[in-house]
């Protein structure tokens, strides 16, 4: 049987799947991207970067800037942070006892990319709202 248009398309396709001949990256690599773009397009990650770039913090202090983030949320996404190694966490011995969060240098290398993509939404958010509302009247 002859294949059609469709069908090549759809080989194309599968060829830049994972694993495929075209893919532009492993499987492995393929499923962290998936991961780290989840957890980067969070509600709170960003921001929980953005205030740690003014330099180390304390969670009470990234607490009362991120408005609206709770107890758990701003630990969960700490705790995230920490274990993808883009934040320290430093524990002074004193009392009452203190605890500090900084970016690491891959942490800076997020903040580079949140800035580029603030730059693109400076620069593009126009044209982005202009088409939202022709959208939005030629739906209604």
């Amino acid at each position: 049987m002859p294949s059609t248009p469709r069908d090549a398309r759809l080989e194309g396709l599968a060829a830049q799947l994972p694993g495929g001949p075209s893919a532009l990256c492993d499987a492995e690599t393929y499923e962290l991207t998936k991961e780290l773009l989840g957890q980067v397009a969070d509600r709170w990650t960003l921001l929980v970067v953005g205030v740690l770039s003014e330099g180390p913090q304390r969670f009470s202090s990234i607490q009362a800037v991120v408005t609206g983030i709770s107890h758990r949320m701003l630990s969960k996404t700490l705790r995230c942070l920490l274990r993808d190694g883009m934040v320290t966490r430093t524990a002074y011995a004193e009392t009452p006892p203190r605890v500090e969060y900084e970016l690491t240098e891959l942490g800076w290398k997020l903040m580079d990319l949140a800035r580029g993509f603030a730059e693109w939404t400076e620069n593009h958010g126009q044209d982005v709202r202009t088409n939202r509302e022709q959208f939005d009247r030629e739906r209604a």
